[in-house]
């Protein structure tokens, strides 16, 4: 099957129906990603849709500028939009290619954001799918960390898409020769330092032994298709046993301990990435602690950014106000906590934060809301200077409005 076609049966798949009127593609200009963006563009004037893309500078080659520059013509060739989205995060400490990845995801959806498209395509390919599965097994992970890449996924409200994960890397690079398109060789991924290079070479050695990027994505998606079994599960019982209010999670009293252990677990992880707005679920062993000890509950335990406690209407997980009151300021288009959406009459120089202590001083009655403490004072407020303006989740009938994005229903 041709690129073309593997390219359109995918997003035909993935995206909505009928697709969105702008959706944006990330672009390097490498190999995988350059082959996108021009197969995405004969598929976006097919579909009617509006493309754009958009390329990110880590600041961490010299290189990374003239290269943005390229993919920039090559874009402008095909009459796209482009616009260059910089990081400069990076300090020389920790894991920089996890905290390249989470920059990535953060420029990325805050861009579709602002140009207001619905859903980005990534240019990840079967062979990132076959390392992704081999970087699972150096870790000794379980069925979700050897399912491989999701092919859809969404962060802060945005559709994320990966369309080419059934498509080999070399498919794509022939592709382009054919047709004298070029693309950038980035050094880095020549560069054995990264996790990912190596088990790029180990899966070639492998390879002699029918190990191969093939065979690994194709138990890549047996084991995808086992955890969405699971996820449909979890989802009939995340409805039947949760309910939501001010941001928070309630599972009824009971209902854990009748679930089977993996999707209470499972329902736990989701509720907590949710509250908390983590990329990823909290350590399986504090996951555990909190599944089995009851005292810890009933006293009221932090875990991952959140606030867990039992209550009389059951387990109550909350976002802990503390990290609520690390969250930075926002403003009316942005996104306050990676979650909260505040909607009203904003003047120029009001934001968005938590109502924290000082917020629920001036609050005339919170208590008049029925929320917990917790919860109010980990809610999205409005403030003009250290004066609060709203707080919405306690005053339901104002000016201005919160809600969460995306519901937690909706993101299982």
């Amino acid at each position: 099957m041709t690129p073309e076609r593997r390219l359109e049966e995918a997003l035909a798949r993935l995206l909505p129906s009928p697709p969105p009127a702008r959706i944006g593609v990330a672009v390097s200009g490498g190999g995988d990603s350059a082959a996108l963006m021009h197969l995405a563009s004969a598929w976006a004037t097919r579909a009617g849709v509006a493309l754009e893309v958009a390329t990110i500078d880590h600041g961490l080659r010299a290189e990374a500028a003239a290269e943005a520059a390229l993919v920039a013509s090559g874009a402008e060739t095909l009459g796209l939009p482009h616009e260059t989205l910089h990081w400069r995060g990076w300090d020389g400490r920790g894991n920089l290619q996890d905290q390249a990845r989470r920059a990535r995801y953060g420029l990325l959806t805050a861009w579709a954001q602002r140009r207001g498209l619905r859903a980005v395509l990534l240019g990840h390919t079967r062979n990132d799918n076959a390392e992704c599965v081999l970087l699972g097994l150096s870790r000794g992970a379980g069925l979700d960390g050897l399912s491989g890449m999701r092919p859809a996924f969404r962060r802060s409200g945005v559709l994320l898409v990966r369309p080419l994960l059934s498509v080999p890397r070399e498919a794509l690079r022939d592709w382009l020769l054919a047709r004298h398109l070029h693309w950038i060789d980035d050094p880095s991924n020549e560069d054995n330092r990264f996790a990912r290079v190596r088990a790029r070479e180990a899966l070639d050695r492998l390879s002699a032994l029918g190990i191969t990027a093939e065979a690994l994505a194709r138990s890549a998606e047996n084991l995808r298709r086992t955890r969405e079994g699971l996820q449909e599960i979890l989802r009939a019982e995340a409805r039947a046993h949760c309910s939501t209010e001010a941001g928070d999670v309630i599972v009824a009293p009971g209902a854990l301990e009748a679930m089977p252990e993996e999707i209470a677990r499972r329902l736990l992880n989701a509720a907590l990435r949710w509250v908390a707005c983590a990329d990823y679920p909290p350590r399986a062993q504090n996951v555990a602690l909190l599944m089995g000890d009851g005292e810890a509950r009933h006293a009221g335990m932090t875990l991952h950014g959140c606030l867990v406690r039992e209550t009389p209407d059951g387990l109550r997980i909350s976002r802990e106000p503390e990290a609520a009151r690390r969250a930075p300021t926002a403003g009316p288009e942005d996104l306050w906590d990676g979650r909260w959406q505040v909607a009203g009459p904003f003047q120029p120089d009001m934001v968005v934060r938590d109502l924290g202590e000082a917020g629920l001083s001036q609050a005339a009655d919170w208590r008049a809301s029925g929320l917990p403490r917790a919860t109010c004072l980990a809610s999205p407020a409005v403030w003009q200077g250290e004066t609060l303006r709203a707080a919405p989740l306690l005053e339901p009938n104002g000016d201005f409005v919160a809600r969460v994005v995306p519901d937690f229903f909706e993101g299982l």
